[in-house]
């Protein structure tokens, strides 16, 4: 069989994040599916944090404005852009940049065989609420699973591959999530409604493909990954959409962050 070889970053802790080649992680092979060099991994598990005590986090005001702002400035970008951080250039990397931006350090509660997207989900068990049910709002956290098979077994048991923020929520219930894919930072579409469907009967786009046919099976949409939702930033009144507030968010000091 050809293979296709792909330079990719260095190989830095905790990656796992992929809708293409596993951006972040080792050199890749792609037979129209994409493998990382490295030993393949045990299937995982998603993690139950939801007996442990809730903890608090110390936010600056209108983090949740912030962060969705934070977000949205990185679309249409290439790579990620960090800041400076040595966060990897994949989902996780994005996810954590848009964070840091309100002094939140989402890898806090990780654990040794976490990848990032998993340490990430155990961080908003901890400090915030998981669902699946509901509408999310902008600034809500996305978690999709299987997004590329990353034990290399040719099943769907790769666990939390993931992670994106929602942007807005349409009308008919399509979600706007902003994520680092194989082009950059694009923003796609979901809606859990139309699950197996890209338009609606209107034509609108509903859901993008996130997952690419490969060995493992038929390409998927973005719905069909979908795993779960999550909450961390407090929920506050309507984003402000004038320039000069978001250039006032922006220049604002962020105290009493938790780091």
């Amino acid at each position: 069989m050809r293979k296709l070889f792909v330079a990719a970053p260095a190989c830095v802790a905790l990656i796992a994040c992929a809708s293409g080649p596993p951006l972040g992680s080792r050199s890749t092979w792609s037979d129209g599916d994409w493998h990382a060099f490295s030993p393949a991994a045990s299937s995982r598990r998603t993690p139950d944090e939801s007996a442990a005590p809730k903890k608090e986090l110390r936010l600056p005001k209108r983090a949740r404005d912030k962060a969705v702002h934070a977000a949205r400035n990185q679309v249409g970008k290439p790579e990620v852009d960090r800041h400076g951080k040595p966060y990897p250039d994949d989902c996780s990397g994005l996810v954590r940049t848009v964070f840091d931006r309100v002094g939140i350090d989402l890898l806090t509660d990780a654990k040794p065989e976490d990848n990032a997207v998993t340490a990430i989900y155990r961080f908003a068990q901890r400090y915030g609420r998981v669902f699946t049910g509901g509408r999310p709002v902008p600034g809500d956290l996305v978690f999709f699973r299987d997004t590329y098979d990353l034990n290399r077994d040719g099943r769907e048991n790769d666990g939390l591959t993931h992670v994106a923020v929602v942007d807005d929520v349409e009308e008919d219930g399509t979600v706007i999530v902003i994520h680092r894919v194989h082009g950059g930072v694009r923003r796609y579409r979901m809606n859990l409604e139309l699950r197996t469907q890209t338009k609606s009967a209107a034509g609108r786009l509903v859901n993008d493909w996130l997952r690419l046919a490969g060995r493992t099976g038929k390409a998927q949409l973005t719905s069909e990954l979908f795993a779960a939702y999550a909450t961390v930033l407090p929920v506050e009144p309507k984003l402000q959409p004038t320039t000069e507030k978001l250039a006032e968010l922006d220049a604002a000091p962020i105290n009493g962050s938790q780091r």
